[in-house]
């Protein structure tokens, strides 16, 4: 199986990591590096212009988005998604930030402010990379969602979520190209910040909503 349809392009910067990082989830969500794909350390390090050493680092890292994993040799590969890991992480995710959204509504003034500005923030960088790449203003979508469940305050919460952002990430590709530019959309997004401002008896249940219309048609396979 061909794992990417042309050589990663070489980093040029300190940060190497980081971009290893951004560079490899980047090709794994958008389909670059495909499902079962085996992660070859020398071929990717070489094709990004690092070392070993620094491309473990990021492969780490994305098996603990979810994005990669190994098989029972050790080989680490991309993530290949069925309908019952996309079902179930969606589940968690939406427990996940109904929980947050409770939490960060029910505080007091002026902590829930503070929290409706950070969101109000990452709605803006999500406004300002409108006309960026698909990619690009889906990392935006995702750190809404980040700002969202670090500002509950519950650091297992955010931990927990962090460990599904990756197949997150696949799951609204798998939706198809036309419904994620839908789901990344600022004026869906503002639908949050008005629930946690008005605090509805059923937040939870239309936060819920607002999670599972992310797979929209799709989700009608996922029933048990």
């Amino acid at each position: 199986m061909t794992s990417t349809t042309a050589p990663l392009p070489s980093l040029q910067s300190q940060n190497l990591r980081e971009q290893a990082i951004v560079a490899l989830r980047e090709a794994i969500v958008m389909g670059s590096l495909s499902p079962g794909s085996h992660l070859a350390e020398v071929r990717l390090a070489t094709d990004l212009g690092i070392s070993r050493g620094t491309l473990r680092e990021a492969l780490r890292q994305l098996q603990q988005e979810g994005l990669a994993v190994t098989d029972g040799r050790g080989r680490l590969h991309v993530r290949s998604l069925d309908p019952r890991t996309i079902r179930d992480t969606f589940r968690v995710r939406a427990a996940l930030e109904s929980l947050a959204a409770r939490t960060i509504a029910d505080r007091p003034e002026p902590a829930k402010e503070t929290a409706l500005e950070a969101l109000e923030k990452a709605l803006e960088v999500m406004g300002a990379v409108e006309e960026e790449s698909l990619h690009v203003r889906l990392e935006a979508d995702v750190e809404f969602h980040r700002t969202l469940c670090r500002a509950s305050g519950n650091e297992q919460l955010l931990t927990t979520w962090e460990q599904i952002s990756g197949v997150v990430r696949m799951s609204i590709m798998v939706a198809g190209v036309d419904r994620a530019r839908q789901n990344v959309a600022v004026e869906r997004h503002r639908e949050v910040t008005t629930l946690l401002r008005e605090n509805p008896r059923d937040l939870e249940a239309r936060m819920t909503t607002h999670i599972l219309d992310v797979l929209g048609d799709f989700e009608l396979d996922l029933e048990d």
